[in-house]
């Protein structure tokens, strides 16, 4: 079996010198690997999780589409997986570390994406003073959820590539940031307290700067096309200045940003874009939130939603209070719990926990429910 873990390690003797390799996993539990790499394991835990079931139905932007081809978070994760393995292959880094980030980052994203999202911090900030962003929220699932509340003992690199993976804030440069258990923990528990901390997190690892800038590179495109097979612009309204640079598909857009990466960073300790492809990656960003991502729902199904998710807090926490052990929150949530949740958890986190795992055909069944 010894030789088994050399074939497995093999590729990372030809790893860049600033490449992250599997001995230097740091794991809150230490535990023995098997014949896997720590990073590779990773991968295995994030994918048979129960949670990673759930990313079928979760909204990646538009919910209760009757079109099968419109994307679904479980389709954007495998496309941040390979765009990031790509960009990691070229530059010689950890491509086990790079796919279990990807394929984790967004676990904890609510029924109803961005807004659903938007919609549960509201609730936080009200009924716990504390704040809900769905990256943080992914930590919490593979710290504290899964594996009925023990969690599932994933690497501080992974779990922190994670947490930091907001592609919403877009940077010309990507520099990794060492950190200790201690620093990210500490990271970590703060950003309940302050909002802001998550959108200034740097990763710990390049390869969690690389699927940091694959999150965006991954929706930018795809998000276009949809849109277009929905029928809300047309390919001919984006802008000449963005498609002379980036083109006007998903597949140039993805192209054109992947080799400028590899060509800006090749043999650098960082990521980084050239100034002429982050501007016009910067006024694509700003297209799509003006013509997509602020028209994905109406003002009407919103209000509908926000309503929908207030009442089944309200209901879920008075179920709670009154031991109603009938409740879906106890037969399908609470009763799977080990104690040091249930003993350690606020209840209105743990309605909160529930409520954000769910996915958006289960969501709208309990909101329809008398």
């Amino acid at each position: 079996m010894i030789d088994v873990q050399k074939n497995f390690l093999i590729r990372e003797e030809h790893l860049a010198p600033y490449a992250t390799k599997s001995q230097e996993a740091i794991r809150f539990q230490e535990e023995p690997e098997d014949i896997r790499p720590a990073f590779f394991h990773d991968t295995d835990r994030i994918i048979y999780a129960l949670s990673y079931t759930r990313y079928a139905d979760k909204t990646q932007v538009y919910s209760y589409q009757e079109n099968d081809h419109i994307s679904k978070r479980i389709v954007h994760v495998q496309f941040v997986s390979k765009i990031a393995r790509t960009i990691g292959r070229a530059l010689g880094l950890n491509e086990d570390l790079i796919e279990a980030i990807a394929l984790g980052h967004d676990i904890g994203h609510t029924p109803i994406g961005h807004r659903g999202e938007s919609i549960l911090n509201d609730i936080c900030k009200r009924e716990l003073n504390e704040t809900f962003a769905h990256n943080i929220q992914s930590v919490r699932n593979y710290m504290e959820i899964e594996n009925h509340g023990l969690g599932l003992n994933l690497t501080v690199q992974v779990l922190d590539g994670i947490m930091c993976h907001n592609g919403e804030m877009l940077h010309p440069i990507y520099q990794p940031k060492e950190k200790t258990k201690d620093e990210f923990l500490e990271e970590y528990r703060n950003s309940y307290h302050d909002e802001t901390i998550s959108k200034k997190m740097q990763p710990m690892t390049l390869e969690g700067c690389v699927v940091r800038i694959s999150d965006i590179i991954a929706y930018i495109g795809r998000d276009i096309e949809d849109a277009i097979t929905l029928g809300l612009f047309e390919r001919k309204e984006i802008p000449i200045e963005i498609v002379n640079v980036l083109g006007n598909n998903n597949r140039d857009i993805i192209n054109h940003i992947i080799l400028d990466i590899i060509k800006e960073s090749y043999g650098k300790p960082y990521i980084k874009l050239s100034d002429e492809v982050f501007y016009t990656l910067n006024k694509l960003k700003n297209f799509n939130y003006q013509h997509i991502y602020h028209n994905a729902l109406s003002k009407k199904e919103e209000d509908r939603y926000r309503e929908g998710m207030e009442k089944l807090f309200l209901r879920y926490y008075d179920d709670i209070k009154k031991q109603n052990k009938k409740s879906i929150i106890y037969t399908l949530f609470l009763d799977t719990m080990d104690a040091r949740y249930l003993n350690n958890t606020n209840p209105k986190r743990q309605v909160i926990d529930f409520l954000s795992g769910m996915t958006d055909d289960f969501f709208l069944k309990q909101i329809n429910k008398k």
